[in-house]
């Protein structure tokens, strides 16, 4: 997009180079000659350009480590990086600098005397082009930055099918063997503590998984076996994480056959072709197998990336989470609460927690990066076709500024001026808008193909990206179209041939008025 600024405004310049074009090549300079030069000058741009930017990346790279979650360092040593960077800035500078080196040189002694350069130095339909491709990428990348931050909220505020606020998660507590349900029930009475559950088994990533194949009894030659997630949980489970139950029951501490029973989520039971599962009985093949008592809501035990899978809840005792739901504003003084439980029974280990939410969050650490770098991507974009833009208009405004003149004599307002200077530049914006709108919406579709569960590309994103776009392009040009249409006339037309009003015979006259 650089570059595209700088073939437009060397080709926008060309009008102020055509003299020096037209006299080397009267004193008798080839075009080859021209175009070594100018590509000379287009390598050098680039080759400073390239020591800056260094300077820069070596500024900026500890913030784009932290944006990008990468721990990248600036090459200093690399054997590769000094020639890399002048063939870089020798490629990018004759690439940038070919058309208008192609351009120039082809210029005319007899189209400059002519002063046609100067015209068509303000229409060129590749000049345009390039306006138009800058803003198309802008407008894509806008829009992209409101999808991914869509998604992102999606993700984090949607219903998962379970409750992750306020839920406090202890670590390690595998070692306390047959004194963690004592440690569980001196959790539960402290104040703010509504209740706690044991278990591995949890619905964010790096929770424990157990992977099985499980039949309908008196089915299991009939029907394929099904792959389904087996957990090994407690009675309060449940009610920690929030989980609704569909049929049934739940666990219950008072009855002993509990301990062989299962509870099943509504994927499990579609994918085992049951209609009413509390009652039927589910085996590993062989066996009498154990009862389903229960049937919870389906919930996104593993990443919205992937679809809800078959799962079934067991009683089991060993785990090395507690997962303590807290109904408290005061979590400073809960933590030392738990602080001193865990002293209690665990002296010699420090106490390690974390929060199921911000587990959760870390599961989508990619998608949030994603959002920060397209940002990032679109801002920078959004600058530079605008410091493009800004510098065209201006350069535009310069070259039409004896026509202003002549229109604000005529009796033209500022306003109209202004908007004469604009229209232009906010066409080609609303055009690069319809480019930009099957692009984006292509792209964003095929990006939200990862996610199972997704949210939808709304309209509106595509309305505030066209109102965005228009009024930073209007901001820009009307600057530079403003500052132009409130110049005296007297300022632009002082370097015209003197006017001279009076009235004379054999003088070609308007109204009275001879001019020459």
């Amino acid at each position: 997009m650089a570059s595209i600024n700088f073939v437009n405004l060397s080709t926008a310049r060309s009008a102020n180079r055509a003299k020096e074009v037209g006299v080397r090549k009267v004193v008798g300079s080839d075009r080859n000659g021209l175009v070594r030069q100018f590509l000379l000058e287009s390598v050098i741009t680039s080759g400073f350009s390239f020591l800056v930017a260094i300077v820069l990346t070596w500024l900026l790279l500890p913030g784009f480590n932290r944006l990008a979650g990468t721990s990248m360092r600036f090459p200093w040593t690399a054997w590769w990086l000094a020639p890399g960077v002048v063939l870089a800035s020798i490629v990018i500078g004759l690439i940038a600098g070919l058309y208008p080196a192609i351009y120039l040189s082809a210029f005319r002694p007899a189209q400059v005397l002519k002063g046609n350069i100067a015209r068509g130095a303000r229409h060129s339909g590749l000049r345009s082009g390039l306006l138009v491709f800058q803003f198309t990428t802008s407008v894509v990348l806008i829009i992209a930055t409101m999808v991914v931050y869509g998604q992102m909220h999606y993700i984090l505020n949607s219903k998962m099918g379970f409750n992750k606020d306020q839920v406090l998660l202890i670590e390690g507590t595998g070692t306390m063997n047959h004194q963690l349900p004592a440690f569980k029930g001196e959790l539960g009475r402290l104040p703010g503590v509504q209740s706690v559950t044991t278990s591995d088994f949890l619905p964010i990533a790096g929770g424990k998984r157990n992977m099985n194949t499980l039949y309908r009894v008196g089915r299991e030659k009939l029907d394929p076996g099904t792959g389904v997630q087996l957990w090994n949980v407690d009675v309060d489970y449940l009610k920690v994480m929030g989980i609704k139950l569909a049929e049934g029951r739940n666990f219950s501490p008072d009855l002993a056959s509990d301990s062989q029973a299962a509870i099943i989520n509504r994927t499990m039971a579609r994918k085992m072709g049951m209609e009413h599962p509390v009652g039927q009985r589910i085996n590993w093949g062989q066996g009498a197998g154990v009862p389903i008592i229960g049937v919870v809501e389906d919930f996104n035990y593993e990443s919205v990336k992937q679809q809800i899978g078959p799962l079934c809840l067991m009683l089991g005792r060993w785990s090395t989470i507690v997962a303590v739901r807290t109904n408290t504003a005061d979590m400073k003084g809960l933590l030392a609460g738990v602080g001193t439980v865990w002293k209690s029974f665990s002296p010699n280990q420090t106490l390690r927690y974390n929060f199921l939410d911000e587990s959760f969050a870390r599961m989508y650490t990619d998608v949030q990066q994603t959002g920060n770098i397209f940002t990032v991507l679109a801002t920078l974009a959004v600058i530079i076709a605008c410091l493009g833009l800004f510098a065209l208009s201006a350069f535009m405004a310069e070259q039409r500024k004896k026509e202003m003149g002549i229109r604000k004599v005529l009796g033209a307002t500022v306003l109209q001026v202004a908007g004469l200077l604009s229209k232009d530049f906010l066409r080609l914006v609303l055009v690069a808008f319809v480019i930009a709108i099957p692009i984006a919406w292509w792209a964003m579709n095929k990006w939200l193909q990862e996610f199972a569960y997704r949210t939808p590309i709304s309209w509106w994103m595509f309305a505030v990206a066209a109102v965005a776009s228009v009024l930073i392009a209007l901001v820009t040009v009307c600057f530079q179209s403003v500052k132009a249409a409130l110049m005296p006339p007297v300022k632009s037309l002082r370097s015209e041939w003197p006017i001279s009003i009076f009235h004379s015979p054999g003088v070609s006259s308007h109204r009275g008025y001879s001019f020459l």
